[in-house]
């Protein structure tokens, strides 16, 4: 089983104090040992996810992000993320959504869900909502999912959507345009012996409501798959 330590966490504080290349460059080493640690920690909630769930990602340096920020088209132009983070992608065009980890002194946070889904796949999601509705409020209102997320986030439009009635009895539903599942995680959680399995824990909380949003995106109104 591995652990985070609070090398880990110090790191990304001096980070953000000296978000630098000089300063990155001379403690080199010290980024590529915590980063060790990211990837380890990253494997074994690998092997515990591969144990209920089928995951298209191979390994936990594959899931781990690089620390390079993109700064291209970024005002901010500061060039090292100042958290850690690793995102693990379900296989096969039946199985969707994500799981995202992200470890940051004070803002730690597990995550998942769809971040921006395209214009098809919206609609898929809002039609599907429309007969069956009832079946994602009792997933987003169950006692564990309240207790692991609260509440489905995500951005919402003002309105209805178009081509959707305003007044429709689901109409809170239809008007996000993201479906995101976070929960905060304390830095005395990140550091304790059972992290990793607080992370599974999480992600096992989130297949009802990934199983009714594949099963949306994958299938046509007689049950047929369409992908």
């Amino acid at each position: 089983m591995s652990t985070l330590n609070k090398q880990n966490l110090i790191f990304l504080k001096d980070l953000k104090k000296n978000n630098n290349r000089d300063w990155f460059s001379a403690n080199k080493h010290l980024y590529e040992q915590n980063r060790n640690d990211i990837i380890h920690f990253a494997d074994d909630v690998l092997k515990r996810l591969n144990q209920h769930d089928n995951i298209e990602t191979v390994s936990g340096k594959k899931s781990v992000y690089r620390i390079y920020r993109d700064v291209r088209f970024s005002k901010d132009k500061t060039p090292y993320k100042i958290h850690w983070g690793g995102y693990y992608k379900r296989a096969t065009k039946l199985l969707r959504g994500g799981y995202y980890f992200h470890i940051e002194p004070k803002l730690s946070f597990v995550g998942g869900g769809f971040w921006n889904p395209n214009s098809k796949d919206l609609k898929k999601i809002r039609t599907n909502i429309l007969e069956f509705g009832d079946e994602l409020l009792q997933i987003i209102n169950s006692k564990e999912f309240k207790t692991n997320f609260g509440e489905l986030k995500g951005k919402k439009l003002k309105t209805a959507p178009k081509g959707f009635d305003k007044n429709h009895k689901y109409i809170d539903l239809l008007r996000y345009k993201q479906f995101l599942l976070v929960k905060p995680f304390t830095d005395e959680e990140v550091l304790s012996k059972d992290f990793a399995l607080m992370i599974d824990n999480t992600f096992k909380a989130m297949r009802p409501f990934f199983n009714f949003m594949s099963e949306a995106l994958t299938t046509n109104e007689n049950g047929e798959i369409i992908v």
